[in-house]
């Protein structure tokens, strides 16, 4: 008798294409297996013109896949790993991270520039508080707008004039098959790229399913994803805080970059680690302590400040 798989999965046409491309790998590792794809609507889904940052914390994309995945009305789920907090919701987990697409940003402009040739005052828009404070910090004299929507709304107000430019990820592009001439790639040594940005996160309960989605688990992926995510636990950092850090396996050797950033860019802490890859949860954490040593938390505790009237 076959056996049937329900995948959770957001409505944009992204998280489909993502959500299609492990119902294929699925089907290819195991064949006779039925993969069927289920939409849900999550809170970051419903309010689409509101700041993230206002929408009650980390994991507006993420809440309401998991209570289904809970409640057994899906076998498992797939994210977005820069959605996914560092705490999952009680009995789930990780099954499986496969290898990650680029998890570079990318700067798409009218005129086609790069960050550093734009014209004074030409209008960026992201949805991101990290994308925001590093192109303060890089162009203060550009106009940062605040853009909800996807990719395809994005790319619209760009082409009609709304914008001068928008900062989108690579690896969501990439896999909606979209190319264009006036694409500009932000190397992570300028622009370090969210947590986590790039992979993606198949999430189940910790049972018999976890044995069929292993397969598309890719280790050297997991490794470096565990320290950006270390990182990200360890400073514990609310939605309003633009964090970033990006690791990367080369020569047998773990590197991580990380920083802790104040909204407007005005203050910046960052810094690199490298250590051997069976120890990148304690490489994170241990670069999240010295930045917070270094800054980091003063930067935070005014964020908290700010966000209670203090």
């Amino acid at each position: 008798m076959s056996q049937t798989l329900r995948i959770g999965t957001r409505g944009s046409r992204l998280a489909l294409a993502q959500s299609r491309w492990v119902q294929a790998a699925l089907r290819q590792h195991h064949p006779g297996l039925i993969v069927e794809l289920v939409t849900i609507t999550t809170t970051g889904d419903r309010f689409v013109d509101a700041p993230l940052s206002t929408l009650g914390g980390k994991g507006v994309f993420v809440k309401e896949i998991e209570e289904a995945l809970t409640a057994e009305r899906i076998d498992c789920a797939v994210h977005s790993m820069k959605d996914v907090p560092t705490e999952l919701a009680p009995g789930l987990v990780i099954a499986a991270i496969p290898p990650r697409e680029d998890p570079r940003d990318t700067l798409i402009s009218r005129s086609g520039s790069t960050l550093q040739d734009l014209p004074r005052g030409a209008r960026v828009g992201t949805s991101s508080l990290r994308r925001m404070a590093l192109v303060r910090a890089q162009r203060g004299d550009l106009d940062v707008v605040a853009l909800r929507g996807n990719v395809d709304t994005r790319l619209r107000k760009l082409d009609a004039g709304e914008l001068d430019a928008v900062i989108l990820a690579a690896a969501g592009l990439r896999r909606l098959g979209i190319a264009r001439p006036d694409l500009a790639l932000l190397e992570p040594a300028e622009f370090l790229p969210a947590i986590g940005q790039g992979a993606l996160a198949i999430e189940s309960r910790d049972d018999a399913t976890r044995a069929l989605l292993v397969v598309l688990d890719d280790n050297e992926t997991r490794i470096a994803v565990s320290a950006e995510r270390a990182f990200l636990a360890r400073v514990g950092g609310s939605c309003r805080t633009p964090l970033a850090a990006h690791a990367s396996l080369s020569a047998g050797r773990l590197a991580l970059s990380a920083l802790i950033a104040s909204p407007d860019g005005t203050q910046m802490v960052h810094g690199s680690r490298g250590g051997a890859p069976g120890s990148a949860v304690e490489l994170g954490g241990d670069l999240a302590d010295e930045l917070l040593r270094r800054g980091g938390r003063s930067i935070l505790d005014a964020l908290d400040d700010a966000a209670h009237g203090r």
